[in-house]
């Protein structure tokens, strides 16, 4: 066909006489790329058109499937073109490149194929789980995992025919696989665990995207964000991803907080020893009072009970479930229920009690310190008045000594000057004398 259509052209080109034969073949090379790209532009809108308008109706197969062949639709018309202008050239020319045209073609078309049914699948696993889309949206990890699945089985298939198509024989490769797959296992057993442990989730599902796991054998914690083939992703609380082996998940127990059905509030109460006597009607508003609370389920177990005699406190047991299980919530209805628990406490006259220590101290104890008190206050009494005493004893004594200096100075005084001494003769004698005078 190519060269009953190359001698007409070749025909009608020489009777003007005027292009050699290799501006003839470029000039329909040219022709074949251009009317290629042309026809690639104008499918691309048309298919765009379509999908505009499938989009507006109720199915939702329709437009994804325009969506997913769009763009294989236009690398199949770019494959037929590029295969003409090829078939151009080799008629002109013989090079080798050019004898493996119609194997290039098939393997071409099987990989369009493919890509095609790729697309759709992706189309398909998006609409699955989309909430917009579907009433009741399939699971993600199990529309992700038949979705990895499918495309695997395809590319395989596509494998495996390509190499039919360049004229290897299946059942050798087959046989080599077979031969093959063993050193494989042997040196790749880490990765056949971790691909076998992935299946195992796929096919249990312990858990899925987007649930909170953990795990007491290990220290994992956080939300699962993707399940892979060989690791699954977690996003701890501290927003660091950790990245567990799938093997690790066939050894470990693991546990789903996500799948809780209500969240638990524990906890132990204490009152003072001076409220024993309100203890039961307490005991009775604290348990009236979370029956009747909005956020408390009263289906699940509920237990408020006066638990024990504790060092310093009377202990009440409160344990109930709440309905919502969402961590945030959970913390707004148990700062609820506690200060509810509260007023009713102090609604009695009662108190929260918290750690005390009582001393009590005997009155026989005390005597001892009592006599010792006042014979310490008799002997201090004693030695003041002791010393009061040699203190005036001093004083009589040192007035008593100056007495008796100034009578001995007294009697020196005498005896120094008696009548008819000099002395006392001229101071007589002067007297006269002035009197005289």
């Amino acid at each position: 066909m190519i060269g009953e259509m190359m001698s007409t052209v070749n025909g009608w080109i020489e009777s003007f006489g005027v292009l050699s034969e290799a501006w003839r073949a470029a000039i329909v090379v040219f022709a074949l790329v251009f009317g290629t790209a042309l026809i690639a532009y104008i499918a691309s809108h048309i298919i765009r058109a379509l999908e505009r308008k499938f989009s507006k109706t109720k199915n939702i197969w329709d437009d994804s499937l325009l969506h997913a062949t769009r763009s294989p639709v236009v690398a199949f018309v770019w494959l037929q073109g590029v295969y003409w202008a090829a078939e151009v050239a080799h008629h002109y020319s013989s090079a080798e490149i050019f004898t493996a045209n119609e194997t290039l073609l098939q393997v071409g078309f099987i990989f369009i194929f493919v890509w095609s049914v790729l697309r759709m699948i992706k189309e398909v696993e998006g609409i699955l789980i989309s909430p917009v889309r579907m009433k009741k949206p399939m699971d993600y990890t199990t529309v992700n995992a038949i979705s990895k699945l499918s495309r695997a089985v395809v590319l395989i298939t596509a494998v495996l025919i390509s190499l039919q198509s360049l004229g290897y024989s299946l059942s050798g490769v087959l046989a080599f696989g077979g031969v093959g797959g063993i050193a494989v296992g042997f040196a790749a057993k880490d990765l056949l665990a971790n691909f076998f442990g992935g299946f195992i989730i796929h096919l249990d599902r312990p858990f899925k995207v987007g649930d909170w796991v953990r795990s007491p054998d290990r220290n994992i914690e956080g939300t699962v964000e993707q399940i892979g083939w060989r690791l699954t992703t977690i996003r701890t609380f501290d927003k660091r991803p950790l990245y567990v082996p799938n093997a690790a998940f066939t050894t470990i127990a693991v546990e789903n907080p996500s799948r809780m059905t209500n969240r638990r509030i524990s906890e132990t109460i204490g009152i003072r020893y001076a409220d024993v006597s309100e203890m039961a009607a307490i005991v009775a508003d604290i348990r009236s009072m979370l029956e009747e609370h909005e956020d408390i389920d009263s289906n699940q177990t509920l237990i408020v009970n006066f638990l024990a005699f504790n060092h310093s406190s009377l202990d009440i047991m409160v344990y109930a479930f709440t309905k919502t299980t969402q961590w945030v919530r959970f913390h707004e209805v148990k700062q609820d229920v506690l200060l509810k628990i509260s007023d009713v406490i102090v609604g009695y006259g009662g108190e929260i009690a918290f750690p005390t220590q009582t001393l009590h101290i005997s009155d026989d104890s005390q005597l001892p310190e009592r006599e010792s008190a006042r014979g310490k206050q008799a002997e201090d009494h004693k030695e003041g008045d002791g010393k009061e005493g040699d203190k005036k004893d001093k004083n009589e004594k040192r007035a008593s000594r100056n007495k008796d200096d100034a009578a001995k100075r007294q009697r020196s005084r005498r005896h120094d000057t008696q009548e008819g001494d000099v002395g006392e003769q001229s101071r007589d004698a002067g007297y006269g004398e002035e009197g005289g005078d």
